[in-house]
């Protein structure tokens, strides 16, 4: 029985396996490299012909910049010429000692870590950012710039996945709204109102952890706030909103309506559970939509214990049968990550019994245990 009970406690951990993915683009190579720091850098027409030229992945002391430790940038041009499906786009750079700042065509993506003077390190951290469709050209060349800070020891772009990413499994949206979003933290009920002025509020990545964009070791309320355009030709649709997944409440609004929520925003003293591992998806009546118009999204959100935020998409509009076959999908997935590790699982232990009967075979010279 302990034993079942290992399996199921075992089979809930598989079950939140991500999504599975093929390389796009392949960022292993020369790259341009400069130490120092400069935020016209991350431009996407800074021109970089000057530059030295340094090999990724690698450590930089590896690369001609021995016992180098401060601000250092690195750039590198790329198009992507393979065909995708409209799925999700990854980027990838494996692990940065320590903190990084990444920007696609002058656009920040990502970010882990805490540069000076507040100076907190990510150098064991897995570097895996969202890329929004909005900042990437596609059929056309594409800059990547990467600021580096390095504290001590080693620095630098280091392990083997790096590239651009297509997450197989993504959903087909009808309205995209990944990006740049309005961001604060505290809690106030009128921030639920359209005719709020968030021009001053602080831009936040969607999805992305908050803890990886500047606001380490935040537990508590923040909200975030977007806008998008309804074309009239999505007005007769059934139309889901996807927020997906969310680290730990939430309470979420459109056009100044509730349109749905989980967990205990209310109520954080609550057990925070497995909310944070919880796709939302949150039908829309089709009466709180304005076609032609802009519209609205407001989101409550509370954290409990580390990360923080949106952090995991699909983020957009997706038609309601589109969202169906997607949800079957991630089941049928699911399910069959469960069996293929089950089967490994026994495999495993078959092959390790019969590695004991060998061993006490050759031990008693008895051929017959």
């Amino acid at each position: 029985m302990r034993r079942f009970i290992i399996l199921i406690l075992l089979a809930s951990t598989v079950s939140a396996i991500a999504a599975e993915s093929r390389r796009l683009v392949d960022f292993r190579g020369r790259w341009k490299f400069e130490i120092g720091d400069n935020m016209d850098w991350a431009k996407a027409d800074f021109d970089d012909s000057g530059w030295d030229e340094i090999f990724v992945p690698a450590f930089w002391e590896d690369e001609g910049f021995p016992s180098y430790d401060g601000y250092a940038w690195y750039r590198l041009r790329f198009n992507l010429d393979k065909e995708f499906d409209g799925n999700t786009l990854l980027m990838r750079l494996g692990f940065i000692d320590d903190v990084d700042q990444v920007f696609l065509n002058g656009k920040q993506v990502g970010g882990s870590g805490f540069f000076p003077p507040d100076f907190a390190t990510a150098y064991n951290q897995f570097r895996e950012y969202h890329i929004p469709r909005v900042y990437f050209k596609e059929g056309e060349e594409n800059v990547l710039a990467i600021r580096v800070y390095d504290d001590q020891l080693h620095g630098g772009i280091t392990g083997n996945q790096v590239g651009i990413y297509e997450r197989i499994s993504g959903m087909e949206l009808s309205i995209e709204l990944s990006g740049s979003w309005k961001f604060k933290l505290g809690d106030e009920e009128n921030w639920s109102k359209t005719d709020v002025n968030d021009s001053e509020w602080e831009d936040i990545i969607v999805p992305g952890n908050w803890e990886q964009q500047g606001y380490f070791e935040y537990n508590g309320y923040a909200w975030y706030r977007t806008t998008f355009f309804m074309p009239w030709e999505l007005k007769d649709e059934n139309l889901v909103l996807m927020l997906g997944k969310i680290d730990d409440f939430d309470e979420t609004f459109l056009n100044g309506e509730r349109v749905g929520k989980t967990g205990w925003p209310n109520h954080p003293d609550r057990n925070l559970d497995q909310f944070w591992q919880e796709v939302r998806a949150y039908h829309i009546p089709s009466e709180l939509l304005k076609p032609g118009e802009e519209n609205t999204i407001s989101i409550r959100v509370y954290d409990g214990f580390q990360g923080g935020g949106i952090f995991e998409g699909p983020i957009g509009l997706a038609k309601r049968d589109i969202y169906r076959e997607w949800e079957k999908q991630q089941k049928r997935q699911r399910r069959g990550n469960f069996l293929d590790w089950l089967f490994n699982e026994r495999e495993r232990e078959a092959k390790q019994e019969e590695g004991a009967r060998s061993l006490w075979k050759w031990l008693t010279g008895d051929e017959e245990k």
